[in-house]
C-alpha cells in the first residue's frame, strides 16, 4: 500500500512558526516526522511514496489553489491514501490537514485522513463531519505511537474500501 503524507513546515522539519511562509512542496521519501512511523510502515506493509509540505501561512494565503495542487500531485504519485498529520495541537496546521483531506477525497477520490489533538478544536469542530479525523495527543502527550497505529490502519482501512463506521466512532471525534 502506497502512502503519502502531508506536513506543515514544522513538522516537516523547515524551520518553525517563523518559516510558515514555505511553498508548497515535496520529497519522495519520508522527511520530519514521517521518521517516527518507519516500523509501524514496515509491519502494515505501506510504503511511503512521498512527504508533501507546506507551510501554514504560505497555505492560507492560497488555500484553495494549494489544496487543488495537493490533490493533483497526490493523484499523479499513485497513492492509495494520503494522511494529513501528525498535526498535535498546531492549530493551523490542523485547519489546513483537515481541508485537504476533504479536498483530496472529493476532488481525486483517493481516500485521506488527517491526525490532530483536541487543541485543535477549530478545525476539529468544522471538519469532524465531512472528513475521518484522528484523536491524537497534543505534541509531548502521551499515547503517540498508540495514535499513531490507529492513524495507519485507519488508512489501510479506507484504501482497502472497508467499513469504517465503527473504527471511526472509536477513534476519531
Amino acid at each position: 500500500m502506497k502512502i503519502i503524507f502531508l506536513l506543515d513546515q514544522i513538522q516537516a522539519g523547515l524551520g518553525g512558526k517563523e518559516h510558515g511562509d514555505q511553498p508548497l512542496g515535496g520529497q519522495k521519501t519520508a522527511i520530519g516526522s514521517v521518521k517516527m512511523f518507519e516500523k509501524l510502515l514496515k509491519e502494515k506493509n505501506m510504503e511511503v511514496l512521498a512527504t508533501i509540505y507546506c507551510g501554514d501561512d504560505y497555505y492560507r494565503k492560497q488555500a484553495k489553489e494549494s489544496s487543488l495542487k495537493i490533490a493533483a500531485m497526490v493523484q499523479k504519485l499513485g497513492a492509495d491514501v494520503l494522511l494529513c498529520g501528525p498535526c498535535f495541537n498546531y492549530e493551523t496546521y490542523g485547519e489546513m490537514a483537515a481541508e485537504v483531506a476533504k479536498v483530496v477525497e472529493e476532488k481525486v477520490q483517493i481516500p485521506a485522513v488527517a491526525a490532530m489533538s483536541i487543541e485543535c478544536q477549530e478545525a476539529i469542530t468544522r471538519f469532524k463531519d465531512q472528513v475521518d479525523i484522528v484523536k491524537m495527543p497534543k505534541k509531548g502527550g502521551t499515547g503517540l505511537t498508540e495514535a499513531m497505529n490507529e492513524m495507519l490502519t485507519l488508512c489501510q482501512l479506507k484504501a482497502e474500501k472497508r467499513d469504517t463506521t465503527d473504527y471511526v466512532k472509536k477513534h476519531c471525534y
